[in-house]
C-alpha cells in the first residue's frame, strides 16, 4: 500500500508499507511506459541496474505479458573489472538471470569487464549509447548514495563520456557483501566499468527502486541534501521525469 507521494523538486517520491508493494509498482508504472513509448516508436531503448534491490520491480515488469520486448534494445549500467565472467556476482551474469534470458529482446548489450582493453570497452560502450539513447533507465541508489558505480569519489556531473572506468569505494564495495553478492569484502572487486551520470540522465524516464533499511540514510540524504556529488542521488531531483519507489525500511527517515 502507499503511505506518502510526494515532488521533492521534480522528483517524484512514493513510500510504500512493504517491499513487494513497492516492487510491484515500480514494476507496473515502468510496464506502462515501455507501453506507451512502443505505441509511438518502432524501437526503444532500456537500462537495467543489477542489485537484488530491483528484484521485485523486474518480477513485477516481466508479468506484464502485453510488452513487445522483441522491440526492445536493452542495456545494463556497470561492470566489475577483472571478475571471473561465470561468477554468479557478475552484472553481466545478474541480469540474465532476472531478465535478459526470459524474453527475446531486439538486442542485449552487455559491458565486458574482462576486454582486454578495458579503456576501448568503455568506449566502445559509451558510443552505443550515444547511438542508442536511452528511452528508459531502471535504476536503484547505493547505501554511499551512489547511482551505478558513481561513487562520491569519482561522481561528476559533467562527465565529458557516458562511459568509464572507475575505483570503487569501501561502502560501495561492502554493500555488495551486505547484499550477499560476496562473503568478504576481499571478494569484491576494486574497479568496475560504469555508465557515468550523464549518461544515465539523458534516459527519457527514470524509475529508480530503493528497498531496505541499509538505504535509509541514503535516501534521507537524497531527500534532504542540496544536490551534489557528494550524494550523487541527489542530481534524480533535478531529472524531468524520474520517480523514486521506497519501501517502509527505506523510508522511515522521510515519513
Amino acid at each position: 500500500m502507499l503511505i506518502k507521494d510526494f515532488f521533492c523538486d521534480t522528483l517524484r517520491v512514493c513510500v510504500f508499507d512493504t517491499r513487494k508493494a513497492m516492487g510491484t509498482c515500480a514494476g507496473e508504472e515502468a510496464a506502462l511506459c515501455i507501453k506507451r513509448l512502443l505505441a509511438e516508436k518502432k524501437n526503444i531503448n532500456v537500462m537495467f541496474a543489477a542489485a537484488p534491490s530491483q528484484n521485485e520491480t523486474l518480477s513485477a515488469l516481466l508479468n506484464d505479458q502485453d510488452i513487445d520486448w522483441s522491440r526492445v534494445h536493452a542495456f545494463h549500467m556497470d561492470e566489475y573489472v577483472g571478475l571471473e565472467p561465470s561468477h554468479p556476482a557478475g552484472f553481466r551474469n545478474f541480469l540474465k538471470r532476472a531478465i535478459f534470458d526470459k524474453k527475446k529482446f531486439l538486442s542485449v548489450n552487455l559491458l565486458n569487464g574482462n576486454a582486454e582493453n578495458i579503456e576501448k570497452e568503455a568506449m566502445r560502450y559509451a558510443k552505443l549509447l550515444m547511438d542508442h539513447p536511452l528511452d528508459v533507465c531502471m535504476l536503484g541508489i547505493g547505501e554511499n548514495g551512489h547511482i551505478a558505480f558513481n561513487d562520491p569519489p569519482v561522481a561528476d556531473f559533467n562527465d565529458t563520456t557516458y562511459v568509464k572506468t572507475v575505483e570503487l569505494e569501501y561502502r560501495c564495495r561492502l554493500q555488495q557483501v551486505h547484499d550477499g553478492c560476496f562473503n568478504a569484502i576481499e571478494e569484491v572487486p576494486t574497479h568496475a566499468l560504469t555508465v557515468t551520470i550523464p549518461g544515465l540522465m539523458q534516459a527519457k524516464h527514470m524509475f529508480c527502486s530503493v528497498p531496505a533499511a541499509t538505504k535509509a540514510n541514503a535516501v534521507f540524504h537524497m531527500i534532504n541534501d542540496t544536490v551534489s556529488t557528494d550524494c550523487p542521488a541527489t542530481i534524480l531531483k533535478t531529472h524531468a521525469c524520474a520517480t523514486m519507489y521506497v519501501d517502509i525500511d527505506a523510508g522511515k527517515l522521510i515519513l
